[in-house]
């Protein structure tokens, strides 16, 4: 890791201490203008508490590297609130509060693969795979002859999540979900 980062190290992810607080840089731009010293605007979002805010860096100036570290991690089970994980080289287990997860918390089942950020020994960020596969558990059949459009009708799945979902699939079906949106992407064929 370096000493420092120089405003030419500026991209999408990159992790910095300000302020005694880890950030990730979510939006930059490099900006020459006409008169002037060339600088980057960029959009750093809170690791802590999720707040964003907009900065000026002139060329020249230097960002302090965060003490981040990231796990590959399994979920175990969710206890009171909590998400249970296991780090998969030394199977030491971490809790942490579903809200972490947000609203993709409800389509984590056992066993799921999970990357973990931590800040000083701390979980401060959760990241799931970009999809899930789960099987519908409950849904009601849909309408003979109802196919204008894109009709969709709720499901329940695995984990006790409910998802919009087209008419054609039913109980015992596997989906594919989308983590970031909550949303149905496609049936998966058993083989």
């Amino acid at each position: 890791m370096p000493a420092m980062y120089d405003t030419s190290d500026i991209r999408k992810g990159l992790k910095v201490l300000m302020d005694g607080n880890p950030w990730t840089v979510v939006e930059f731009q490099f900006v020459k203008p006409g008169k002037g010293a060339a600088f980057t605007r960029t959009v750093f979002k809170n690791l802590l508490n999720g707040k964003t805010k907009e900065m000026n860096i002139r060329s020249g100036e230097k960002l302090e590297p965060a003490n981040v570290d990231q796990r590959e991690m399994q979920f175990l089970y969710k206890e009171a609130g909590d998400l249970v994980l296991m780090d998969q080289s030394n199977y030491e287990q971490v809790s942490v509060s579903a809200e972490m997860v947000g609203k993709a918390a409800d389509l984590m089942k056992d066993n799921l693969p999970c990357t973990v950020l931590f800040f000083n020994e701390r979980a401060i960020d959760v990241s799931l795979p970009t999809f899930v596969f789960l099987e519908v558990t409950a849904s009601e059949p849909g309408v003979r002859g109802d196919t204008s459009g894109n009709v969709q009708k709720p499901a329940t799945v695995e984990t006790g999540a409910e998802v919009m979902v087209p008419l054609f699939i039913r109980v015992g079906d596997t989906i594919k979900i989308d983590t970031r949106t909550h949303e149905y992407v496609e049936r998966v064929n058993k083989t």
